[in-house]
């Protein structure tokens, strides 16, 4: 069986649009170093500096980490296992299928229960339906073929 995967965030942006996250990065770093050495104008507390400079630094690291593509989420489905990547800062999570105990299929999420009474929450986004969708049938494949209980579940509002 091929691996399917499905991406969990905003579509693939283009290279245009990554260029521009890491200029901007760029540009937020050296202005919050510009503003460490030289202090443009009179602050009156240091501190205040300090935490404009953090946050433009943090910021310019967080543009350039999406620009050079390491910030996707996403799902993997290979024959016997699952990947899954929830966080852009944090490695993919590999879930083997005799981990599994069963799955719970929500409209707005799924939980994967382990064996080792762990639990991983998928959330899903309310602007891709069609993705969602698509990534539900292929976990109902998935636990149909590895033999993983599925309960599909409705949220009352």
């Amino acid at each position: 069986m091929e691996k399917k995967y499905y991406s969990l965030g905003q579509g693939e942006t283009g290279t245009f649009i990554k260029v521009l996250r890491i200029l901007f990065g760029l540009v937020c770093i050296l202005v919050a170093v510009y503003w460490l050495i030289f202090s443009p104008s009179p602050v009156p507390s240091k501190f205040s500096l300090y935490v404009v400079s953090l946050f433009l630094t943090c910021f310019g690291l967080i543009q350039l980490w999406h620009g050079f593509g390491k910030a996707v989420t996403f799902i993997e489905f290979g024959e016997k296992s699952l990947r899954l990547k929830k966080n852009p800062f944090l490695p993919p999570v590999e879930i083997n299928a005799e981990d599994l105990e069963r799955i719970e299929l929500y409209p707005m999420n799924t939980i994967f229960f382990l064996k080792s009474r762990k639990r991983i929450m998928l959330r899903f986004g309310a602007m891709y339906q069609e993705t969602n969708e698509s990534i539900k049938d292929e976990l109902i494949g998935f636990s149909d073929a590895n033999n993983i209980s599925v309960e599909i579940k409705t949220e009352k509002i």
